[in-house]
């Protein structure tokens, strides 16, 4: 079972002015997938805090994955793909380009999207974007990378070429 954080990034959400919907739908997708959510929190777009809980889930808590929601945009407060460069080890380019690519046919404001994704020690981390509707049109599209990422990450040996 896949162990989950989601990490909702909101100065609005994290002080009880927005409901959390974006967050809220990723738990649902996530435990509609039998993967076990462990951790969920929203907090405001403050780099060191989101550098330090993403440290935590990945080093601590052990988590497989964690996702996060919002600040990944180009308003002057949106800092998620800078706290998640300082904590990654290994970036993986090409889920944001898949995001952005699953985004255009949709709306052409996916070219703003600054969201990335790598990985800590054994911990997947993935940026999406803090918008309800594109959290449900994308992650779905990324259930079958997210599981073939983490088995590679925790070291399955089998081949990943198709025949």
């Amino acid at each position: 079972m896949i162990k989950v954080g989601i990490l909702t990034l909101s100065d609005k959400g994290s002080k009880g002015e927005r409901e959390d919907l974006s967050g809220k739908i990723l738990i649902e997708l996530s435990e509609a997938e039998n993967w076990n959510v462990i951790k969920y929190e929203i907090i405001p777009d403050e780099k060191d805090q989101i550098v330090e809980i993403l440290k935590n889930w990945a080093d601590k808590e052990n988590l497989d994955l964690i996702i996060t929601t919002g600040g990944t945009g180009v308003y002057p407060r949106d800092v998620t793909p800078e706290a998640t460069k300082e904590v990654i080890e290994k970036e993986i380019p090409g889920i944001p380009e898949y995001i952005r690519y699953i985004s255009y046919p949709i709306t052409p404001m996916a070219a703003l999207t600054r969201g990335l994704a790598g990985v800590r020690k054994t911990t997947l981390i993935i940026n999406l974007p803090g918008s309800p509707k594109a959290i449900k049109e994308i992650f779905p599209k990324l259930v079958p990378i997210i599981k073939h990422a983490i088995e590679k990450i925790k070291g399955d040996p089998s081949e990943c070429a198709r025949n």
